[in-house]
């Protein structure tokens, strides 16, 4: 049963109002899809087909129902129609996914479209946010992107799959160019005009680019003065059918899944292996945190610069649900293949620097939401990850504790959160080869006990130890909030 909560107390979702007719607004924890008369019509006749249903039963699409107009007296006069979906644990966006993620949604994107077109139901849409993960699991969310399709409709949402998620993919498969950079920077994706000058001479011949790039091109240029109307009455005089939509999603198939990624083997792939830490160091650091995990029981936990998700797993554990962020693109993509081939539903891996998190993008900054804003975590980890930031990329240490408590909920007392840190002293190996490469002096701050003392004004620190090295300590602390 949805709550009795008013709909004035509505939240709209800012990412959802290009199409009036089908918005997602939040009552509570409830996510809601409120429908006008045509999207509740199209949405009686394909919610009774025979496609959807069991793509929400294996968990490839959200899981939806219909409301009750009744708990929402308020809804009754502006949609016919309230659906309920299901949260996902955590929000994420294509430009924090890896190849492999981005691919494997991809995927999915076209398995559903293939069997809602066997169904005679199509798709509006073919954009990449239109999808989330549980875990190491793809889901598809925009239900309200399914539509009832005729014979001769060409696929509505080609354009928007090739700019969000096959071009991208071409970048990387073919030039081992990150795409990330790219989506962050244009939340409708890639243009083909872009593409195509990308894939000049010999490189028009790989695969899917000659078609999908500069044949798309071309055909948007000619078409570029004429209206959607004359275009699909063009193509529907053309003799262009269902079966020939149908026969082109599946080459789009075939094509995403012979590309590929091998990306180079970095310092970061095998840092278990690199890194400076003893078995000891490494015992005693697993022991503790295990231990505050245990503790706290978390529900949702933001482990920061997971790299091999080593910690993630332990994390997964006790939480409910973990965030692994990482910012090397190899790391994360061997981290999602192997949490992937695990089955694993409880950690979601995102690529975001630390030091340039993603910020909010879309129609007034607002239509993607940045990271610090997306979920509060009840445990932020924070392992051996301050020295990068302090002296790798020059952040002051108070900006750096700020930044790290702001990621917990915002109210005092129990529930307050907790952060886990890791300091690493000016005389660790790692610390010494970071300062090798910055000025003498720059970093006279960077020090243990100026670090408890800024801690220490931040938070009620409940826990220390020092690693048996001697170079490493560790913190647990709850905020202390004004």
């Amino acid at each position: 049963m949805i709550s009795e909560t008013p709909l004035s107390t509505a939240r709209p979702e800012p990412g959802s109002f290009r199409d009036p007719a089908n918005q997602v607004f939040y009552v509570g924890d409830q996510v809601l899809r409120g429908m006008d008369p045509q999207a509740a019509e199209d949405w009686q006749t394909i919610s009774g087909g025979a496609f959807l249903p069991p793509l929400i039963a294996a968990g490839k699409v959200i899981g939806t129902e219909t409301a009750d107009l009744t708990d929402l007296p308020e809804a009754a006069g502006r949609w016919t129609t309230v659906l309920r979906h299901e949260r996902v644990p955590f929000v994420s966006y294509p430009y924090e996914w890896s190849f492999a993620m981005l691919r494997d949604a991809a995927r999915l994107h076209l398995e559903i479209l293939q069997a809602a077109l066997a169904d005679g139901v199509t798709m509006r849409d073919g954009s990449a946010y239109n999808l989330q993960w549980r875990g190491a699991e793809p889901v598809f969310i925009d239900v309200g992107s399914f539509q009832p399709g005729g014979d001769g409709e060409p696929w509505a949402g080609y354009r928007q799959f090739c700019q969000t998620m096959l071009y991208p993919l071409l970048l990387q498969a073919h030039l081992d160019l990150d795409f990330q950079p790219w989506l962050r920077a244009r939340i409708d994706g890639i243009e083909s005009g872009q593409m195509r000058r990308l894939f000049s001479g010999t490189r028009r011949l790989r695969a899917g680019v000659l078609k999908h790039v500069h044949l798309h091109d071309a055909m948007q240029a000619r078409n570029a003065s004429a209206t959607t109307g004359a275009v699909r009455a063009e193509i529907r005089d053309a003799g262009f059918s269902r079966e020939l939509v149908q026969a082109t999603v599946r080459a789009v198939a075939k094509l995403v899944d012979r590309l590929d990624w091998a990306p180079a083997r970095s310092h970061w792939v095998n840092y278990q292996q690199t890194c400076t830490y003893s078995p000891a160091d490494r015992d005693a650091k697993t022991a503790f945190v295990d231990a505050e995990l245990a503790s706290s029981r978390p529900g949702l936990v933001f482990d920061l610069g997971a790299n091999d998700g080593t910690y993630s797993r332990l994390a997964a554990r006790h939480a409910r649900y973990v965030v692994a962020v990482e910012s090397d693109p190899a790391v994360v993509d061997t981290l999602y293949r192997d949490l992937r081939g695990a089955r694993q539903n409880r950690i979601l891996p995102i690529l975001m620097d630390l030091a340039d998190p993603s910020s909010g993008g879309g129609w007034a900054g607002t239509e993607r939401a940045p990271f610090g804003t997306r979920a509060r975590a009840d445990t932020v980890l924070a392992l051996a990850v301050i020295h990068h930031l302090a002296i790798g990329r020059n952040v002051p240490l108070p900006r750096i504790l700020d930044w790290l408590l702001a990621l917990l909920p915002t109210a005092p007392g129990p529930g307050a959160g907790q952060l886990i840190v890791e300091f690493v002293h000016p005389d660790d190996p790692m610390a010494r080869q970071l300062l090798a490469n910055k000025p003498a002096g720059l970093f006279a701050d960077y020090h243990r006990p100026e670090f408890e003392r800024l801690l220490t004004e931040r938070c009620e620190i409940t826990r220390r130890e020092e690693l048996p090295s001697g170079t490493r300590t560790l913190y647990v602390g709850t905020p202390r909030r004004a």
